[in-house]
């Protein structure tokens, strides 16, 4: 959606410091989209045959996504955020966990980080994971 200009800049942002790390995000321009800005991060690939510590692993990489992507949007001084639900596609992250893990991280940024950014929004890939979402976002 935001074309050939946002490739080229994760090509140069490769170029320049490699690729990231699990948990790691960039920024670069919106491209032909209307936002200013695209933050992308690089989500865990959970494997549900792993030991329980690399499963604690992957949680802490997904952690990491939402609070680097939470920081790079307060150093670029955005006051809206939006993030799809990190590695539950064909990185199979477990919905229920990333979900939980979502809101965690956002509500600790927030509370922790008072009038920086005004609106969190959860784009929901599928009706499983707005459901999930609709029923765990009441206790926060």
């Amino acid at each position: 959606a935001g074309g050939k200009i946002i490739l080229e800049q994760c090509q140069n942002i490769i170029k320049s410091i490699g690729r990231c790390n699990t948990g790691e995000a960039v920024v670069t321009t919106a491209g032909n989209m209307p936002s200013k800005f695209v933050i992308h991060t690089v989500g865990p690939v959970w494997n549900e045959n792993s030991s329980d510590e690399k499963k604690e692993l992957y949680k802490n990489q997904l952690r990491n996504c939402y609070l680097n992507s939470l920081l790079k949007a307060s150093e670029n001084a955005c006051r809206t955020i939006a993030f799809p639900n990190i590695s539950t596609g064909v990185y199979r992250f477990p919905k229920n966990i990333a979900a939980q893990i979502a809101l965690d991280e956002v509500r600790k940024y927030l509370d922790k980080n008072n009038n920086i950014i005004d609106k969190v929004i959860f784009v929901c890939f599928d009706d499983e994971n707005y459901n999930i979402m609709q029923s765990l976002i009441k206790i926060y």
